[in-house]
């Protein structure tokens, strides 16, 4: 398929009104505590305060549900969550430390959040490291000149089928019609990853997320994805 390639830069809005003091102190003490540093990318399992049993990504994690509540579910997993969203940053680390201790509360050992490009750190990581990866719900830059934006890509898939292991999955979300095509337009002509059809009810095991809600809400169809990499 032709389109160009991804840009080598992030679009979109990286905050979207002034932060509080609170968010502001948040992001200042509290984020260097949980970030996952790119020194620590060629072994990915040595950016935790433990050694995980198996590393997890999540790429765009909006306010957090998720990536709280896979965390929690699945306490031996190192999970790397991915967010550029000021906003989106604040609203998972109010809920991982209280009001007043956001330099002295204990942090998870086994979450850590990268708060630049994904594809950054996919390029950082080592083959065959990942175990499982999330897209919930991406930006679907809806306008055709804007397709090289999307997260998932020609040029994309290659990345992150050389950081996820043989049999790991790879899990997509979308409810915008656009964005559903593309995923399948572009799933269907790679071969790194074992086709899939999409359902449209959240499967077990998938924690809801606010934009999952305000798409029902909305009357838009969510679909998901499980790839296989092969």
């Amino acid at each position: 398929m032709a389109v160009k390639p991804p840009p080598d830069r992030l679009y979109g809005r990286q905050r979207s009104h002034p932060l509080r003091p609170r968010q502001q102190r948040l992001l200042d003490v509290t984020l260097p505590r949980v970030r996952f540093a790119g020194a620590d990318a060629a072994a990915p399992a040595s950016g935790f305060g433990r050694v995980p049993a198996a590393v997890w990504l999540e790429v765009g994690f909006g306010g957090g549900e998720h990536s709280l509540a896979q965390h929690a579910a699945h306490p031996d997993v190192g999970l790397i969550a991915c967010e550029v969203f000021e906003n989106g940053l604040c609203s998972l680390l109010s809920r991982l430390v209280p009001e007043g201790a956001e330099d002295t509360a204990p942090v998870p050992d086994l979450l850590r959040l990268w708060d630049d490009d994904a594809r950054t750190l996919l390029r950082l990581l080592p083959d065959a490291c990942l175990d499982r990866m999330f897209l919930l719900f991406p930006d679907p830059w809806p306008k055709t000149r804007h397709a090289k934006r999307r997260f998932v890509h020609p040029e994309t898939i290659p990345l992150a089928a050389r950081v996820l292991k043989p049999g790991a999955t790879w899990r997509v979300a979308s409810d915008d019609p656009t964005y559903q095509a593309w995923v399948m337009e572009v799933m269907a002509a790679q071969t790194l990853f074992h086709p899939a059809t999409p359902v449209t009810g959240r499967p077990e095991g998938w924690p809801p997320t606010r934009y999952e809600a305000k798409a029902l809400a909305a009357g838009r169809q969510p679909l998901y994805w499980s790839f296989v990499r092969r």
